[in-house]
């Protein structure tokens, strides 16, 4: 399975973006995914996550209400849709997808994942 990640971009603070996550050599529709970020100087961490089969979403604290991960899967794409960004959401953003039955606690953790895509940028300027 490879992805790729790309909309990642400057945006000035409030603003939205949307990173889109392609899969290839296997459709997402059997596949847990997820998002992550990483700021410089920090570790990785958790941004979202939607687990496979079970249909359920998860974000971390500090996106909650701002940001939405959702599926195409006609198109085999997993979208992030960030609403509200703040400097704080600066960092490379990575999506990740694991052919795993995800508990929650799991999903959350990057370890869990075997595919990742490469990562895109994402500056929110204030």
């Amino acid at each position: 399975v490879q992805l790729q990640a790309s909309g990642g971009g400057l945006v000035q603070v409030g603003g939205s973006l949307r990173l889109s996550c392609a899969a290839s050599g296997r459709t997402f529709s059997s596949l847990s995914v997820g998002w992550f970020r990483q700021a410089p100087g920090k570790e990785r961490e958790f941004v979202a996550a939607s687990r496979r089969s079970v249909g359920q979403r998860h974000y971390s604290n500090a996106v909650k209400g701002r940001f939405t991960i959702s599926r195409d899967n006609a198109k085999n794409i997993v979208y992030l849709q960030m609403n509200s960004l703040k400097p704080e959401d600066t960092a490379i953003y990575y999506c990740a997808a694991d052919a795993g039955h995800f508990i929650m606690s799991t999903a959350l953790i990057g370890d869990s994942y075997e595919y990742w895509g490469q990562g895109t940028q994402v500056t929110v300027s204030s």
